[in-house]
């Protein structure tokens, strides 16, 4: 990582996901000078106290923040349906912004951001989309862009939590859809965002099927221990607006949803979710006209063969494994994020591939909604027209 000097921050939206963010650019070398937050019910707080990071004052709004000033970055951690209100408002004071996925939750909101985007003296946009900084990822895009795999013909992918993240989720404000989106924006715009960057190109045509089957009030009696006697669904706080109760909550987002893309040059990707298993699995299987590989992101491994190789597949090991799965990811993009900042290298993702990655994710729930294949045509060219100012 470039050495760097202090770093004075402010935060709007001082959530559990936020904080973890800053512990991990505190662990790989950061200088943290939080300034001030704008938050009415921190529920990061217990995360900053144990990694040691003072929290600054507690301001009432930007201006109160900009006041505790100057600020060499705004970092933006607000449950999703404030993301646009809040970057709009960050936009107009020039600063750098670190924003957490997604930038934005619905289409309008995708619209508007991209006209502001592609204006005139707009700071630079890093956003939270973590994977791009994983390794094992890196390493995956790599081997794709050397060739090794020939040309990419379909992707399986899957996406499997164990019960207590999902349990978290149907307990948390991501539970919502007037919060969160959807579960596949919030949860798995990550691996769509990458989806495309392996295909190429943007989806065409989609189609999905999901809903709610585990986490339910008329699911008879759900088990609440695990074999040892241990409570189950008891992971971590809910955060704001929490749910006591997994199975009781108001929750009218997803649980389980499977999705097919079809990308405009012809690659086809499967696509399945599900937050309650008891084998946890985040696996991408790219298979192309030369080769196949087979990422774990869980165990944090890689598996890649030629076609026409008879020989034991390449096996590549990353390490690092954490509770998470995020298996260093945060780190990482804390080094990429302070590179960006003292231009030195270009941060890995841009905030038009985000909104890209949520139009995808919009396109498929979407088609999940209405029960129909999604001609995505449309969606592109509104957005195009709005990037175009």
């Amino acid at each position: 990582m470039p050495s760097m000097t202090t770093c004075r921050i402010g935060v709007i939206g001082l959530g559990q996901r936020i904080a973890h963010v800053l512990a991990a650019m505190q662990e790989v070398g950061w200088a943290l000078d939080l300034r001030g937050h704008v938050d009415p019910a921190p529920v990061g707080e217990p995360i900053l106290v144990a990694a040691g990071i003072p929290m600054g004052r507690a301001v009432p709004d930007l201006a109160g923040l900009l006041a505790e000033g100057p600020l060499d970055l705004l970092m933006l951690g607000a449950p999703n349906h404030l993301h646009a209100a809040h970057l709009t408002a960050a936009l107009d004071t020039g600063l750098p912004v670190f924003a957490e996925k997604p930038l934005v939750r619905t289409l309008d909101e995708t619209a508007a951001l991209a006209r502001r985007l592609a204006g005139p003296a707009t700071p630079p946009v890093y956003v939270g989309l973590v994977m791009r900084s994983l390794p094992i990822v890196r390493e995956v895009l790599r081997r794709i862009d050397a060739g090794e795999l020939g040309q990419v013909v379909s992707i399986d992918a899957t996406e499997h939590l164990p019960p207590e993240h999902g349990g978290y989720l149907a307990r948390n404000w991501r539970r919502r859809r007037e919060w969160g989106g959807s579960y596949l924006l919030d949860k798995v715009v990550h691996d769509f965002d990458i989806f495309g960057r392996i295909a190429g190109a943007r989806p065409a045509r989609v189609a999905s099927f999901g809903g709610r089957r585990i986490f339910t009030p008329d699911r008879p009696a759900p088990p609440r221990t695990y074999e040892d006697g241990s409570p189950a669904y008891a992971l971590r706080d809910a955060g704001w607006s929490g749910a006591p109760d997994a199975f009781a909550s108001d929750m009218d987002v997803t649980d389980h949803q499977v999705a097919l893309v079809e990308y405009a040059n012809g690659v086809r990707l499967s696509f399945h979710a599900n937050s309650h298993t008891a084998l946890a699995e985040r696996r991408w299987y790219v298979a192309g006209t030369e080769g196949t590989l087979i990422a774990d992101l869980v165990r944090n491994r890689l598996m890649i063969r030629r076609a026409l190789f008879r020989g034991k597949p390449e096996r590549v090991e990353f390490g690092e494994r954490t509770a998470d799965a995020h298996n260093g990811a945060d780190q990482a993009m804390a080094r990429d994020l302070a590179a960006a900042l003292a231009g030195q290298a270009a941060f890995p993702v841009t905030p038009f591939e985000s909104l890209e990655a949520g139009i995808t994710v919009m396109a498929i729930d979407q088609a999940m909604d209405e029960a129909r294949l999604v001609d995505c045509a449309p969606l592109w060219a509104a957005y195009d027209a709005a990037r175009a100012g």
